[in-house]
């Protein structure tokens, strides 16, 4: 019998997914998946009943439909002034994961290396390993997850087409700062390397963080490529909305592409995502109080049972360190959590290159009501 290609054996199934099936099975708190267990806003979903009863049911234009890039590029020349043509510098693809994938096979030819910094989202590695390309991987230390800039000019140093940007971080919380950013956009100039950004949760910082968007950085744009989703910012995972900012030059190749890869991503979701990128700036501001007073109760219950977190600067996740439970691998400890405490997590060694095997990574998009519950499973910690 033939054997399935080989570059298949360097990784593996989905831990993040894994966990979630495995929190199905035992009934726990799902806060492994980082998906809300609310609905969207009102507006978007009255906007999708309308849209299901358009003329929106075949095949939109491949790289995205005109209506849906015209109000995208709109909401980003408002965020940044970047002067965003819909026709020009956007391919929407069926959510961040394929933006990436399409990123990666646009930047990166076989041979070529990536600079990942780790810990990442699952996904880099297996992009980078699927496109041909060899990862390079730089630590971000814990608890403040910063990197050491000698060890990144020595990644850089090897000429990688390209780095992985995930900012604000997921898993770790991290925003990058501006002289980290600057610094970052200073070795891609001088090594002529490309920036591939994951975005996602652009909208998701807490004060005193700031947000900076790589391609608004002097010199960067031509050498960014953006990758973002409406996922997170309208709390619809499932429609799977993503898209790719770049050059024209870049943006004519992801075309192929994604063409390629899935046609096109849905075209009445598309419609009817219109309405949410058409919400007015106040939407953001209260979607980060709504998030922070999420991160303000899921703090204070992981604050009573005694274990070490770090204090996510964006996104919505906490990275814990669950070493005093005297487990030997983060796996078990999983595990346990889901099977005798009834919350599910992630075990950090999934996201690091390291071995690191003291970390959960947990995420509060959830309910408040779900975070209690959640909280006071997580307070049997307290006695033990």
């Amino acid at each position: 019998m033939p054997q399935p290609a080989h570059r298949l054996a360097s990784f593996n199934e989905s831990v993040i997914r894994a966990m979630t099936r495995l929190a199905n099975q035992h009934g726990s708190i799902n806060l492994a998946q980082g998906f809300p267990d609310f609905d969207p806003p009102e507006p978007l979903l009255a906007a999708l009943e309308r849209a299901t009863r358009g003329p929106f049911h075949q095949y939109a234009v491949t790289w995205g439909a005109p209506r849906f890039r015209q109000a995208l590029a709109a909401k980003i020349n408002r965020d940044t002034g970047l002067g965003i043509d819909p026709d020009q510098h956007l391919v929407v693809t069926c959510g961040s994961t394929e933006a990436m994938m399409a990123a990666m096979m646009t930047a990166c030819n076989p041979g070529d290396k990536v600079i990942v910094f780790s810990p990442f989202y699952e996904n880099y590695t297996a992009d980078a390993v699927l496109s041909g390309a060899i990862p390079i991987y730089v630590p971000l230390h814990p608890p403040q997850f910063n990197y050491d800039p000698e060890v990144l000019a020595a990644a850089f140093a090897q000429k990688p087409k390209a780095i992985i940007l995930c900012n604000p971080s997921n898993p770790s919380g991290k925003v990058f700062t501006r002289d980290e950013l600057m610094e970052i956009g200073r070795l891609a100039e001088l090594h002529d390397t490309f920036v591939i950004t994951d975005e996602v949760y652009e909208h998701i910082v807490y004060p005193p963080h700031e947000h900076i968007r790589f391609a608004t950085l002097p010199g960067m744009f031509e050498r960014t490529i953006t990758c973002n989703s409406l996922s997170k910012t309208y709390s619809i995972t499932g429609w799977r909305l993503g898209y790719v900012m770049a050059s024209p030059a870049v943006i004519q190749e992801a075309r192929k592409v994604h063409d390629f890869l899935t046609v096109g991503a849905a075209a009445p979701l598309q419609e009817a995502a219109v309405t949410g990128l058409e919400f007015p700036p106040p939407y953001y501001d209260e979607l980060l109080a709504i998030y922070s007073a999420k991160r303000d109760v899921f703090l204070s219950y992981l604050e009573q049972t005694g274990l070490p977190y770090t204090t996510p600067q964006g996104a919505y996740y906490v990275m814990v360190d669950i070493g005093s439970l005297g487990f030997a691998h983060d796996h078990e400890a999983a595990e346990w959590f889901t099977k005798e405490i009834g919350v599910t997590g992630v075990p950090g060694s999934s996201f690091f290159r390291e071995p690191v095997h003291n970390l959960i990574r947990f995420h509060f998009a959830k309910k408040e009501e779900t975070l209690h519950r959640a909280g006071e499973r997580l307070l049997k910690l307290a006695k033990k």
